[in-house]
């Protein structure tokens, strides 16, 4: 693919340690400022998808409200912004292995012919293929962070109930979980957070690199800015439509309290959930996701890209 604002020639030669260790660290910073900017977004989503049928609120929750809610009796401001910590170390760890991991498989796996041509990261289906295995390797590394980070999220509604928030930050959730579930318990719901990934990524890598292929090679705009905005936009709108389902069984299955185990397992989860409440309560908090990943995709990829593009790297 060609080079972005102004068509830098993809990099060649001697010190590739150097340039995977740039890629990491432009991931890395676009990731974490994406990631804040968005957060308050994220903590709506997650109330709204541990809300259960069971649950007196559940009826009338929409984003508005549990909104309102933590900033009343959540500290404010700040409310919005609970288990950040645990967000931004995820993706210290997820975002650059996911990028940087599905930038390598589509560059060694290019240019497939014969009867693996389809298989090809020139095709839509190798995309996909490549975003979602690198998603699953970088989900499995990051999922501890992502368990404290649903977990802090959640918390607010235990102490809003009169029950004693679980944790105090960072360190502690870390060692409680250790002492509590063992090292393993850290990787509670590993599982569901693993296909969410592999969804997510299959929709967000494959669709962000085919839809700027598409605009840049029909000419629609340039490998720039606008490119990449229009770029980003669908690969939201597909990541969401993908991974909202698993997304509420992993929500769920990380937010529950250990004295009181509601689903057995993610397949318990899927069954129980559609049962009672219907089989669109898998798209809970659609609406928030999508307006969440609309703007974490737009600020991660045009800063992403014109990081690489200041360093002399190539477009993404």
């Amino acid at each position: 693919m060609d080079g972005g604002d102004g068509g830098i020639a993809p990099e060649t030669g001697r010190n590739q340690g150097s340039l995977y260790m740039r890629r990491i660290l432009f991931a890395s910073l676009s990731a974490s400022v994406s990631e804040t900017a968005t957060f308050p977004i994220d903590i709506i989503k997650t109330r709204l998808q541990s809300h259960t049928f069971s649950s007196s609120s559940s009826l009338t929750a929409n984003p508005f409200r549990v909104a309102l809610g933590i900033w009343r009796s959540e500290g404010g401001f700040f409310g919005l912004y609970k288990g950040l910590p645990p967000a931004i170390l995820r993706h210290l760890f997820y975002t650059p292995i996911r990028i940087v991991g599905y930038e390598h498989l589509r560059n060694i796996t290019g240019g497939g012919n014969g009867r693996f041509r389809y298989f090809s990261s020139d095709s839509l289906v190798g995309r996909s293929i490549c975003g979602g295995v690198s998603g699953v390797v970088a989900q499995i590394v990051a999922s501890p962070a992502d368990l404290i980070k649903v977990r802090m999220q959640v918390d607010g509604q235990l102490v809003r109930r009169g029950i004693e928030a679980r944790y105090t930050g960072l360190a502690n959730a870390f060692g409680k979980i250790i002492r509590t579930d063992g090292v393993k318990g850290l990787w509670k719901g590993a599982l569901p957070n693993a296909q969410r990934a592999f969804l997510v990524n299959m929709g967000e890598l494959a669709c962000y690199d085919q839809a700027k292929s598409f605009i840049v090679n029909n000419k629609i705009a340039q490998d720039g800015i606008y490119a990449h905005t229009l770029a980003s936009i669908a690969s939201g709108l597909s990541a969401t439509i993908l991974s909202c389902p698993a997304d509420v069984v992993k929500t769920r299955m990380m937010s529950q309290v250990e004295t009181k185990v509601i689903y057995m397992g993610t397949y318990d989860c899927l069954v129980k959930t559609v049962r009672m409440e219907g089989i669109l309560a898998l798209w809970k908090g659609f609406f928030p996701t999508w307006a969440r990943l609309g703007p974490w995709q737009f600020v991660f990829w045009v800063s992403y890209e014109k990081f690489r593009y200041i360093a002399g790297l190539s477009s993404f």
